[in-house]
């Protein structure tokens, strides 16, 4: 199973991880040097959650944290156990 959102797609990103030396000429110094690059991951903030899928079924998916943030899915409700009323 690839790590994806199974709402929006989201997957991992590939980026650079840039290494510096030296002091900023705004600090006083001669600038800000690059000394290395290496590649890198962004990988999607992934969650495994319970999901109320429109037809009434309920379904486990992994969800990334933007989706479950902007309304993408809709959780679960767990059953209510009703309370025996108070005698007044």
């Amino acid at each position: 199973m690839p790590a994806k959102c199974e709402i929006c797609g989201k997957r991992v990103a590939f980026g650079n991880r840039v290494k510096r030396r030296g002091k900023a000429k705004y600090l006083g110094g001669v600038g800000r040097k690059i000394t290395g690059i290496t590649r890198r991951q962004f990988r999607a903030n992934l969650q495994r959650v319970r999901v109320q899928l429109p037809d009434g079924t309920r379904q486990r998916m992994r969800v990334c944290t933007q989706c479950m943030r902007s309304g993408g899915i809709v959780k679960r409700v767990k059953r209510i156990i009703p309370q025996p009323e108070a005698k007044a």
